[in-house]
C-alpha cells in the first residue's frame, strides 16, 4: 500500500508551479480549479512573490491546487488502483487528500478551500497571533513549556515536532523561554490556525458543506484528528469543517500509515515538510517528495521497481 500525503501551508514557494505548466493538461486543468475559487492560480504559482502568496486567502487554495493536479498525474503515471493507497493531508492538506479520494469534486473541495481560507484570513485579522514550531527537548517538558506560555499544541507532528499556537505576546514568552534542548522556530504563516483563535470561521464552513455533496472514500483516507480513517463522505466533510479549531495530530497518522506497513510514501507539491518528518517518524519507509514532473516518473517507477 503507497501512502499519497498532501502538504499544510506554508509548503508554498514562490514560482513553485512553472515548471508544471509545460505538461500537457496541466495549464488547463489549473484553469478549471482558479474559476472555481474566483482566483488566478497561475498567476500566484509563477509570478507572484513570497510575501502576497503567504496571504491565506491565496496560499490555501494554490496548495490544494497543486495537490490535486499533481496528485492525478501521478495517480495516473503510477497506474495505481485505489485499493492500493492511503490518503493523508496535513492541514490545508486534508482537503485535497478528500478531493483526491473522491470524497468531494474538485469544483467542490476548490469552492470549500476558499471559504475556509478566507473565513481564516479573516479571523486570523482580528488578533496578532502565529505560530513557532518546537523542535527537540522531551515532549512532556515541550508541551509544558507551551503551556506556561499561554499556547496551545496546535500541530503535534511527532519526529520531535509540536507547533504551538496562540498570539505573538505569548510566541515571544516561548522563544525567550524554550524547552531544554529544543529549537524554536516561528513559522511564515498568518494566525493561529487549528485554536479557538479560527472560532470565527467555523460558521461559513458549515454553511458551505450543507451546500456540498460529499461521497465516501476510495481507497483509505485518513483523518488529522485521531489518525483514524473516515468512513463515510459526511463524516469526512464534518471533520474538515471542525478541523479548523483542532489540533493536527500529524504523529497519529504516521502511527496509523505504519500500522497498514504502507511501502512508501509520497508527498505531492509543494512537498518537503512531509517527507522530512517521516524520514525521522517512519524511518525505513522510502519517500518521495513531488517537487517536478521528473518526481512523478522517478517515484511512479521505484514503486514498479
Amino acid at each position: 500500500m503507497i501512502a499519497l500525503v498532501s502538504p499544510g501551508q506554508g509548503s508554498q514557494k514562490p514560482g513553485f508551479l512553472k515548471e508544471w505548466l509545460d505538461v500537457e493538461g496541466v495549464r488547463e486543468h489549473f484553469e478549471q480549479l482558479s474559476k472555481a475559487v474566483d482566483i488566478d492560480l497561475i498567476h500566484y504559482g509563477t509570478e507572484a512573490d513570497e510575501e502576497t502568496i503567504r496571504d491565506t486567502a491565496i496560499a490555501q487554495p494554490l496548495i490544494v491546487a497543486a495537490g490535486i493536479v499533481t496528485g492525478q498525474l501521478f495517480k495516473k503515471q503510477a497506474n495505481l488502483d485505489e485499493s492500493e493507497i492511503i490518503y493523508a493531508g496535513h492541514s490545508v492538506g486534508e482537503i485535497t487528500a478528500a478531493a483526491l479520494a473522491g470524497v468531494l469534486s474538485e469544483e467542490d473541495a476548490m469552492k470549500f478551500i476558499k471559504v475556509r481560507a478566507q473565513g481564516m484570513a479573516q479571523a486570523a485579522g482580528k488578533y496578532d497571533s502565529g505560530m513557532t514550531a518546537v523542535v527537540g527537548g522531551k515532549e512532556d517538558e515541550v508541551r509544558e513549556a507551551i503551556a506556561a506560555a499561554g499556547l496551545t499544541p496546535a500541530n503535534i507532528n511527532g519526529a520531535s515536532q509540536i507547533v504551538a499556537a496562540g498570539s505573538m505576546e505569548n510566541l515571544a514568552k516561548l522563544s525567550e523561554n524554550p524547552p531544554a534542548r529544543a529549537r524554536v522556530i516561528p513559522l511564515k504563516v498568518a494566525g493561529a490556525f487549528h485554536t479557538d483563535f479560527m472560532q470565527d470561521a467555523v460558521a461559513p464552513l458549515r454553511d458551505i458543506a450543507g451546500s456540498l455533496t460529499a461521497s465516501d472514500p476510495k481507497g483509505i483516507l485518513i483523518s488529522n484528528f485521531d489518525g483514524k480513517a473516515v468512513e463515510s463522505g459526511s463524516a469526512a466533510l464534518e471533520s474538515l469543517v471542525a478541523q479548523v479549531t483542532r489540533p493536527v495530530r500529524w504523529d497519529l497518522c504516521m502511527e496509523t500509515l505504519l500500522e497498514h506497513e504502507v511501502s512508501a510514501i509520497v508527498e505531492l507539491s509543494p512537498a518537503g515538510t512531509l517527507v522530512g518528518l517521516a524520514k525521522r517518524g517512519m524511518k525505513g519507509v522510502p519517500a518521495s517528495a513531488i517537487n517536478s514532473p521528473s518526481d512523478i516518473t522517478t517515484a511512479a517507477q521505484s514503486l514498479n521497481a
